[in-house]
């Protein structure tokens, strides 16, 4: 194994695939294909709710009728789009403790009063939420990362999801399933999809195909009541027209050849021993640290010993050549002493020396 200098950066920030995992050349195949099969398609202006067979190939995946579909530029837009639709200056929204940062901001931004229930090792807190709920908040959505979630790493259990639509049919709020993950599995088995599970049309669900195929394409999608994506479509046509037809010609050619499951598969295998290794790092050699080894997903949360503040501890690891995330980005307060840990985008040999890294950082920073 060569050596690292200290001057090459080891990045645990950042929730993307690294090259040697995405299938450039699969991609290349079906980006060929798309124009060869649909040269009038690709290069149209199209439409707001995206390239229509892709839409029906999300559609059929999720077993819901095209007109559930909207297809986006990336989830990040489809989540602007629903929180645009649904969340107005005032309005209450649940989130859970600790959350996706850009979440929490584009929430913020957009004047919500945004309330952090706690996560537990399989997933939000539905007592404490449904304390809140009897107490009189009235929340307009509830944002879940059911699937390893970003940042946290856990997974809801099957009964909470049963609980949370319960709650949501009762309170009358929207459950937006935030689910880029779901495909990114380990061990263990499926769990069905709130949306899958949805009897009362309280669900708008959202995914990705950018930790599956690869962040450049940008596609995304929501999948809800057709009321609701009819209103967000509407909105869309005002606003750009149509999302870019070429990267969804591509994403539908490279999902409709099977390149999409060896791609997951490919993935997830690699991010497997990724997590696993990383795991065995942080137990070597920064013993005091506690965390929920997942299951799947890109993420692994690290709560340090409590004398360790990341304020101090993240310029100092910087300079020892080593990135990461603080945990108070995602969070309302708290976090002084955890981290977000990617384990996507560094491969297995630069995994052992970024922890080494990190460990010295936190002995020079140590209760200063």
């Amino acid at each position: 194994m060569l050596a690292m200098s200290a001057e090459q950066l080891i990045s645990f920030a950042r929730g993307a695939p690294s090259l040697d995992i995405v299938d450039v050349e699969g991609l290349k195949a079906a980006a060929v294909r798309a124009f060869e099969t649909d040269p009038a398609g690709v290069t149209a202006y199209g439409t707001s709710v995206g390239y229509l067979p892709l839409r029906k190939w999300i559609a059929d995946k999720h077993g819901v009728t095209p007109e559930q579909v909207f297809v986006t530029n990336g989830s990040m837009q489809a989540d602007a789009f629903l929180f645009d639709h649904l969340v107005q200056a005032g309005d209450a929204v649940v989130v859970e403790k600790p959350t996706y940062d850009r979440t929490l901001l584009s929430l913020q931004q957009k004047g919500g009063k945004v309330h952090q229930v706690t996560i537990e090792p399989d997933g939000i807190d539905v007592a404490e939420l449904r304390q809140l709920l009897e107490s009189g908040l009235r929340p307009k959505l509830a944002h879940i990362i059911p699937n390893f979630q970003n940042p946290a790493g856990v997974t809801l259990s099957l009964d909470k999801r049963r609980e949370l639509l319960e709650l949501a049919a009762e309170y009358g709020f929207t459950i937006f399933e935030d689910d880029p993950y779901v495909d990114i599995r380990f061990r263990g088995e499926a769990l069905p999809s709130m949306l899958s599970m949805d009897t009362s049309g309280v669900v708008v669900h959202a995914s990705s195909f950018t930790k599956t195929v690869a962040p450049g394409v940008r596609v995304g999608y929501l999948v809800g009541p057709a009321d609701v994506i009819g209103a967000i479509a509407k909105k869309a046509t005002n606003l750009y027209i149509s999302p870019g037809m070429v990267a969804q010609a591509i994403v539908h050619q490279f999902c409709v050849s099977g390149d999409i499951e060896r791609s997951i598969a490919t993935v997830s295998t690699a991010l497997a021993e990724r997590a696993t290794v990383l795991a065995a790092a942080l137990r070597e050699h920064i013993p005091g640290a506690t965390f929920t080894e997942p299951d799947g997903g890109y993420f692994l949360w690290v709560d340090l010993p409590e004398d360790v503040d990341v304020e101090k501890l993240f310029p100092v690891a910087t300079a020892k050549g080593v990135a990461v995330v603080k945990g108070s980005d995602f969070l309302l307060d708290g976090g002084r002493s955890s981290l977000r840990l990617a384990y996507s985008a560094v491969t297995v040999d630069q995994i052992d020396e970024g922890v080494r890294r990190l460990a010295a950082a936190i002995d020079e920073t140590r209760g200063k």
